[in-house]
């Protein structure tokens, strides 16, 4: 299958790293050149130029006279990369609250939606999309530019999404309800709220039940 080049996509880097991310190239798989050329219908010289921005960027890995590989982070490395996604999307959430219209929260709602139908119907790529389409769409309000393109630059670190972010039927359907939960704190102005959710959702913390259900009631 071929992936034609699309302007409206980015570069041809930026098309292998969704892929990668989306786990269309596995972590530790082999990336030969030839197969990529005809994959994106691009030029020899136009791949490698690719893969050594990959390369940069940590998502493949060069081995003399071998090639190129995915890139496999360690758990150290995931670890890490985490607490700086914790550290950076919290402080975001005061300027998305205060930046948020109501046809931007409206567009949130019917991206979490899309997520939310994708559960039943979709398939673990097509639910990587969406995420990803939500996601994108939540971090553009934020003020600090500079802070974003890090964001997305780490969020690129990270394991393939399939692979390991949704281990569960249930995991899914909890980032489900967070993606709504953290759209209903924007709603109604609250940062401390997002803050809160958006580390919950990084962290894949177990969702605490209600307060009436705490308490036995």
């Amino acid at each position: 299958m071929s992936v034609k080049a699309d302007p409206a996509t980015g570069n041809l880097a930026d098309r292998m790293a969704r892929d990668i991310q989306a786990g269309v190239f596995a972590p530790g798989m082999w990336l030969k050149q030839v197969d990529l050329e005809t994959r994106y219908e691009a030029k020899r010289m136009e791949v490698r130029r690719a893969l050594d921005q990959l390369a940069l960027k940590r998502l493949v890995r060069h081995v003399p006279n071998r090639g190129y590989h995915v890139h496999v982070p360690d758990d150290r490395q995931a670890e890490e990369v985490r607490e700086v996604r914790l550290i950076l999307e919290t402080a975001a959430a005061g300027s998305i609250v205060a930046n948020a219209t109501a046809a931007d929260i409206a567009a949130l709602r019917v991206l979490a939606q899309r997520f939310a139908d994708l559960i039943l119907e979709g398939t673990l790529l097509d639910l990587y999309e969406a995420n990803i389409a939500f996601h994108a769409k939540l971090l553009a309000l934020g003020s600090n530019r500079e802070l974003i393109n890090i964001l997305w630059e780490l969020r690129g670190r990270g394991p393939s999404a399939p692979v390991t972010q949704w281990k569960t039927r249930a995991r899914i359907e909890q980032s489900s309800r967070e993606h709504f939960h953290m759209v209903e704190a924007i709603a109604a102005g609250d940062a401390g709220a997002l803050r809160r959710l958006t580390a919950d959702h990084i962290l894949q913390t177990e969702e605490r039940p209600p307060a009436h259900e705490q308490d036995g009631a």
